[in-house]
């Protein structure tokens, strides 16, 4: 299988293998073959413009023909791409949908941001042993998603606060200054609200975190000297140490955080407003910690496609 997750920031491969599981819901049925990310930045200027730039979808482009290899190589049976926040708001998404048809020979599904948090549910809490109910936070570029539930989803939705929204929002100067961080905050906490109080967040035992801002802020905690999936998969991140990197990854300009071992170069100027989301989040739903995943949207795309 191939599944392949188009975001506001990223776009990401996974090639597995998917075991049949069916006497089992709660084992894990992903085995990755190759999991690659590129940051693209599909989603640049959106949240102004209203569309997506010409270099943007180029960039896009470019990474999709190496995966378009790689599943060619593969000889995988199934492929699924869905394209989420970005395109969803973008006034020439035919654009980019013409784009992803001519490079891969499969359009993308632009998915609503229902389906996305069912599809990154199901992807992180399969195989997961911890306190049910589970709230499962995926923040993206564009936009969080928030589900509730146990081992099937009860509740869900997406809220626009993302990384690069955000930063392009409000937290423009580098570092930003302490008026911009005050104006993510309220903007953020109002989503957050929001979020929590559609979905029931408040029943949550267990928050699981996803996606890139989740994992920098779990690999600076962990104090790693180096980006390592295994040792950040499930780890359990504190609420004190949340707070603690915000706060010094806001305080250092986007140069300064790239000298962080575990830094994506594409990330470090929007991880400061990931970070605050998170830490906004915890302190919202009333909860001690966050359990880092790498198992994410891509695993939920894999496992539909079995």
């Amino acid at each position: 299988m191939a599944a392949i997750d188009c975001g506001t920031n990223s776009v990401r491969l996974l090639i597995a293998d998917v075991s049949d599981v069916s006497d089992d819901p709660g084992a894990s049925a992903v085995s990755d073959v190759t999991r690659q990310m590129r940051i693209v930045r599909l989603g640049e200027g959106v949240d102004r413009t209203g569309r997506l730039s010409p270099a943007a979808i180029e960039r896009t482009r470019v990474a999709l023909v190496d995966y378009a290899a790689d599943i060619a190589e593969a000889g995988v049976d199934a492929a699924r791409m869905v394209a989420t926040s970005a395109s969803r708001d973008a006034e020439n998404a035919a654009d980019f949908r013409a784009m992803v048809l001519d490079t891969l020979g499969f359009a993308p599904e632009v998915i609503t941001g229902d389906e996305e948090a069912r599809l990154s549910f199901n992807g992180a809490v399969r195989g997961l042993t911890a306190e049910a109910p589970f709230l499962v936070v995926d923040i993206g570029g564009g936009s969080t998603e928030f589900v509730v539930g146990e081992r099937d989803v009860d509740a869900a939705i997406s809220v626009d606060i993302g990384c690069v929204r955000m930063t392009e929002r409000h937290l423009r100067a580098d570092p930003p200054i302490p008026e911009q961080v005050a104006a993510a905050e309220e903007d953020i906490a109002a989503a957050v609200d929001r979020a929590l109080a559609a979905v029931d967040g408040a029943r949550a035992r267990t928050l699981v975190g996803l996606a890139g801002s989740v994992t920098t802020v779990a690999a600076l905690a962990l104090e790693l000297p180096e980006y390592d999936p295994k040792r950040i998969h499930r780890a359990r991140v504190s609420a004190a140490d949340i707070a603690k990197v915000t706060a010094d990854l806001l305080g250092r300009t986007a140069e300064q955080r790239l000298r962080y071992p575990v830094m994506h170069p594409g990330r470090a100027d929007v991880i400061g407003a990931g970070a605050l989301i998170l830490r906004i989040i915890v302190e919202r739903a009333g909860l001690d910690a966050v359990i880092a995943s790498e198992s994410d949207i891509l695993d939920g795309i894999a496992l539909s496609l079995a």
